[in-house]
């Protein structure tokens, strides 16, 4: 039977763009398509559907615990237990340290950090006792780097690639294989209208290729940490 993939952040951007590229490279695969946008999401899983998946959509908003609970036993009745976890949801805003609100840096930590945690919680226990899996989560060469104006998103992605080396040293001897991905400016609906010429933002599909092929290595094999940017440098 095809692995189950659970792709959060799954309406747009890179995160439509992993659930395509699982969907046209592993003909059967399970998707659990999960996003706030119930609409968008539901395209998104018609195109995967064209593809031969075998798709579920999950309406959910991954900041919240009751929620993300809720998710966990949706899947879990619909597909079983999952395979892939592809933690890809997130949120980002520019404003300087000295006037971002306590309500804003909340609400990046939270769509970007505090959703990465309670997904990962939420499914790790089934993976565990099933002595296999593997675990995506999304940082950004702005959890490598510090980057002006972006206080909140900055340490919410640092958050995030902490959260992940933790993982990796807690769950590298029960079979479970964890990647953080870092890419740099990738093309998403927030760049429109922005005036930056296209080769300076990688292709969505270009990131999410990298998440497949990650995948598809041995089980012998992880890629701990793996970083993307436009051939032309950061923005």
């Amino acid at each position: 039977m095809k692995p189950v993939v659970l792709v959060t952040g799954a309406s747009q951007g890179i995160g439509a763009a992993i659930a395509q590229v699982f969907a046209r490279q592993l003909r059967g695969v399970r998707l659990a398509l999960v996003a706030r946008n119930g609409k968008n999401l539901a395209a998104v899983a018609k195109a995967c559907t064209k593809l031969g998946a075998k798709v579920a959509t999950f309406p959910c908003d991954v900041s919240d615990e009751a929620a993300v609970a809720a998710l966990a036993a949706a899947v879990a009745e619909r597909f079983g237990a999952v395979d892939v976890l592809i933690n890809n949801a997130g949120q980002f805003a520019a404003a300087p340290c000295a006037d971002t609100t306590v309500a804003q840096f909340d609400a990046i930590v939270s769509a970007n950090l505090r959703s990465a945690f309670l997904v990962t919680r939420a499914f790790l226990p089934a993976m565990r006792e099933r002595g296999r899996g593997d675990i995506f989560f999304m940082s950004s060469i702005a959890g490598l780097g510090a980057y002006p104006n972006s206080a909140a998103y900055c340490a919410a992605k640092f958050g995030v690639t902490g959260l992940a080396k933790v993982l990796r040293a807690e769950t590298r001897d029960v079979g479970i294989r964890v990647c953080c991905v870092y890419p740099g400016a990738t093309w998403s609906p927030s760049w429109s209208g922005s005036g930056v010429p296209a080769e300076r933002i990688m292709p969505a599909a270009d990131v999410a290729r990298a998440f497949f092929d990650v995948w598809s290595l041995s089980r012998n094999t992880v890629v701990e940490d793996i970083v993307l940017r436009p051939q032309l440098g950061d923005l």
